[in-house]
């Protein structure tokens, strides 16, 4: 019983100080935060067409070897 009553306390204490360290915290504008979401789509997006054409043009050449 006395470690469940430990195990909340420490919990307890935890969860007052992230409510602390949240105050503490800057958050982003909306404008900002869509032009971050934008920024990681907009790359997202770039990054998979070139795996997906590199994937294409290497199964091409392993082919083209295996014949």
């Amino acid at each position: 019983m006395k470690k469940i009553v430990e195990l909340l306390n420490t919990l307890k204490t935890f969860l007052v100080e992230v409510k602390i360290e949240l105050k503490k915290c800057t958050w982003p504008t909306r404008q900002e935060l869509i032009g971050s979401t934008m920024v990681v789509v907009i790359s997202v997006l770039i990054l998979g067409v070139f795996v997906g054409l590199s994937d294409m043009g290497l199964t091409g050449m392993l082919r083209a070897v295996l014949r």
